[in-house]
């Protein structure tokens, strides 16, 4: 009888984290929801801060959890979390302040400043990043310029699955596609792009060392392994970024694929062996991630469900508490092809009010206002698949070959009116699942640093045979080319991120 692993992924989004635990026994993978728990900004004042030891206190429950369901046999964990937020740590380790939020609002001039600093084609070819204002360099030089205490007492900075990796080890590194996306890391020497962070006065002294993903970092803190009941356990590197891990459990073969990590965000792209740092890239405000194995992601960084999220939350304030299924069935209901919004319209970036910010953005373009709910929703939904379109072409135009997949994973991939819809506006085949594609990429890293696992081929051969996935055609595709042809003409009137 073939011998079952067990491990343990701690997979930390933007709205919620949860512990997972994944079983391996040899041919196929299964998950299990172990302990979920809320998660959000909190605001002091007019700043956004995430609650970091909120969020340990419910990864150490979810540890507890795991040996009283499963005994204390386990033998990894590892720790997925959204991407750009840090925390500074003083010289003894402690934790200097509460991280800033992405969307805090104190970061909304500084890409501006950045750029009279830095030419953007320099930052760019040192980096390969997407300019948004939400990154970590704009955040690093926001604290710069409010004079923030942290900052100058800072002995290391660690991104968020960092953090919580090194409470869990006393291991303090950078996990590879975690610092990527900070904007301050350069692909072509593969280190830190110090000489950068120089240019704009930012000190470079508090970056670790950057490891790979795949990584045993270490045992589990030996007083957190008593108190949990857990004995002989290592902490391991996933692609620390959760969507990383999330492109990392892809059901895919071969290399003419699209992906498409579908959630709060949308971001779709291709894994290449080398970053594209061309004029075309930087033109298209592409990006340029790192991935599992020594590759890179090069990848549109869209809104996406954002824009719905933040209308159910609005709706839910009001007393009225709709399902996302509710919701998609009132969208599926409403006019086709109405107004239409750029997802990533600056104005859309802060939390509150939507319903009301994207009938502004069509008040402003002269369009007829989306008045109910299913048409607002339907407004978001058909703008991302137009979305969607615009980045298969510019993919296909920089990689110079066809794309005739989008494989769309996460939680994204269970709404089926988006899905066909972008199987209808790219007029290319969706392959949509798994839905915990985050969880299963960071259990397969987990599984392949202990050797159950060959390699990343294998890897995606066993979640293709783990997990159901649904396939949608393309149908006629009707007004989409008319829609198309809208959003192009937004886009040329709204200042983008």
């Amino acid at each position: 009888m073939s011998h079952t692993s067990n491990y343990l992924a701690f997979d930390l989004g933007a709205e919620s984290g949860r512990a997972v635990v994944g079983r391996f026994d040899g041919q196929r993978l299964t998950l299990a929801p172990l302990h979920r728990f809320g998660n959000g900004p909190v605001r002091i004042f007019d700043g956004l801060f995430w609650d970091v030891l909120y969020l340990w206190r419910e990864m150490q429950a979810g540890l507890g959890a795991y040996r009283r369901v499963y005994g204390p046999d386990l033998e990894g964990i590892g720790v997925d979390t959204w991407g750009v937020d840090f925390a500074l740590l003083g010289a003894q380790g402690e934790l200097l302040a509460n991280p800033r939020h992405y969307r805090d609002p104190r970061n909304e001039a500084m890409l501006k400043l950045a750029l009279e600093l830095v030419p953007r084609q320099e930052i760019f070819g040192q980096t390969g990043i997407q300019f948004m204002q939400l990154n970590s360099l704009y955040q690093l030089l926001a604290m710069q310029q409010y004079g923030d205490a942290a900052l100058g007492q800072a002995d290391t900075l660690l991104m968020m699955s960092d953090l919580f990796h090194y409470w869990l080890t006393g291991v303090k590194t950078s996990e590879f596609t975690l610092a990527t996306t900070t904007q301050f890391y350069d692909p072509t020497r593969r280190d830190w792009a110090r000489d950068l962070l120089r240019s704009l006065d930012l000190p470079t002294h508090m970056l670790p060392e950057i490891v790979a993903p795949g990584t045993v970092l270490g045992p589990l803190d030996e007083r957190l392994a008593q108190e949990a009941g857990l004995e002989d356990v290592s902490v391991i590197l996933p692609a620390s970024h959760d969507t990383g891990s999330a492109v990392a459990a892809v059901p895919a073969r071969g290399e003419d694929f699209i992906y498409l990590s579908s959630g709060t965000w949308s971001l779709i792209g291709v894994e290449i062996p080398e970053p594209i740092l061309t004029d075309d890239a930087l033109a298209n405000n592409f990006t340029n991630e790192g991935g599992v194995f020594d590759t890179f992601r090069l990848l549109k960084n869209i809104m996406g469900l954002w824009l719905v999220q933040e209308c159910r939350r609005t709706w839910a304030q009001e007393g009225d508490e709709l399902s996302y299924d509710e919701l998609t069935a009132l969208a599926a209901e409403a006019p086709a092809f109405g107004p239409l919004v750029e997802p990533d319209a600056a104005e859309f970036l802060p939390p509150g009010g939507m319903p009301d910010r994207i009938r502004a953005y069509c008040r402003r373009t002269g369009q007829r206002l989306p008045e109910s709910r299913g048409e607002l929703v339907r407004c978001a939904l058909e703008s991302l698949a137009c979305k969607y379109r615009w980045a298969v072409e510019k993919l296909e135009q920089m990689l110079g070959r066809s794309l005739p997949v989008i494989h769309i994973v996460g939680g994204g991939s269970q709404n089926t009116l988006l899905c066909q819809f972008a199987a209808d506006a790219t007029q290319r085949q969706v392959i949509a699942g798994p839905v915990e594609a985050t969880a299963i990429g960071n259990v397969m890293m987990q599984a392949i640093a202990c050797g159950r696992i060959g390699d990343l081929a294998q890897g995606r051969e066993i979640v293709a045979r783990s997990f159901e996935t649904i396939t949608y055609d393309p149908g006629d595709v009707g007004g989409w080319d008319e829609a198309y042809d809208r959003l192009l003409a937004l886009q040329r009137k709204t200042e983008v991120l």
